[in-house]
């Protein structure tokens, strides 16, 4: 442990941006999970619509630093294509 003040409140700080991030990072895990699953599934209806609110998460997951702005122009585009590939019923 931390001897110093300073090093003390860092430590807490730490603390407190770590359990941040990782509420961050499993929202967007369960949510790409979640819309993965309907593509897998091949309900177009239920992916179609979950497609903008997945591509919200993963823009606000760059600008929170969850994931690189590369990262998520891979997952968009990959998400995308395979929502358009499952057949129509």
């Amino acid at each position: 442990m931390a001897n110093h003040p300073s090093a003390v409140k860092r430590y807490r700080q730490s603390q407190k941006r770590r359990l941040i991030n990782s509420k961050n990072g499993s929202k967007l895990k369960t949510q790409l999970k979640r819309l993965k699953t309907a593509i897998a599934a091949k309900k177009t209806t239920d992916a179609k619509g979950l497609l903008p609110s997945t591509f919200s998460l993963i823009d606000k997951s760059v600008q929170k630093g969850v994931i690189k702005k590369n990262t998520a122009a891979r997952y968009k585009s990959r998400l995308t294509k395979s929502v358009n590939t499952i057949p129509s019923a």
